[in-house]
């Protein structure tokens, strides 16, 4: 497996134990159940490259008003508007400030971020 970028997120939630899986050549992150996070560091599509954060459309406004750099991320919905997940770019003057933030978010256990991933029909959850 590729080196993990934004390691630094890791460090701010170790005491939650999160588990790292390779994830469509990504590396996404989960704390029990959930999964929180997926980091991105890729040549292809580099404006979609950052932490893509794990949420529902109903939350973008209130998580917006505390991490204004968050946005759509447009590989997802092909440019055609707003996925449920959004993302920070690794671009962003913002960047790290912005995933201290998120992981705050994580570590107090704010609902608005992570989300049980749907199961395949007829897989069993492990």
């Amino acid at each position: 497996m590729k080196k993990i970028p934004f390691e630094f997120i890791l460090d701010h939630l170790f005491q939650l134990s999160p588990l790292v899986k390779p994830m469509f050549g990504c590396h996404a992150i989960y704390i029990g159940e959930k999964i929180f996070l997926i980091l991105r560091d890729r040549k292809d599509h580099p404006d979609a490259n950052g932490i893509w954060i794990a949420t529902s459309s109903e939350h973008h406004k209130s998580l917006k008003k505390e991490i204004p750099s968050l946005k759509a991320i447009d590989i997802l919905s092909e440019g055609k508007g707003e996925t449920n997940w959004q993302m920070v770019s690794n671009e962003n003057e913002h960047f790290e400030d912005s995933a201290i933030k998120i992981c705050d978010l994580i570590l107090r256990g704010d609902e608005r971020v992570g989300k049980i991933p749907k199961t395949k029909a007829g897989q069993r959850k492990k």
